[in-house]
């Protein structure tokens, strides 16, 4: 298991680069994983790649759409830097292949 540096100590351009990391490595998962964390990891990958712009969800199931606008809501005060360290440490703690 590949161990991500602690994102406390890393300069924003390491935090970057983690991030892309962490990004590859979620999306290359074949881990299921539950819907909580997906909600999470969706949020903070909105709010580190899209925080200067309104996002409103997209998708065919109004349901679905309200708990990710719930996600972005609840994420809405941290900044890009916030947003992609909390991305990366929920990949490291949740990752595992």
């Amino acid at each position: 298991m590949q161990k991500f540096p602690n994102p406390v100590a890393m300069t924003p351009e390491e935090v970057d680069r983690e991030f892309l990391r962490a990004y590859e490595k979620a999306s290359r998962t074949s881990q299921k994983l539950p819907p909580d964390l997906m909600l999470k990891l969706y949020a903070y990958y909105k709010q580190a790649t899209k925080h200067s712009q309104a996002y409103i969800p997209s998708g065919n199931s109004d349901l679905k759409n309200a708990f990710k606008l719930n996600a972005l809501l609840q994420v809405k005060g941290l900044t890009v830097l916030e947003a992609k360290e909390a991305y990366i440490q929920l990949v490291e703690e949740n990752i595992h292949d």
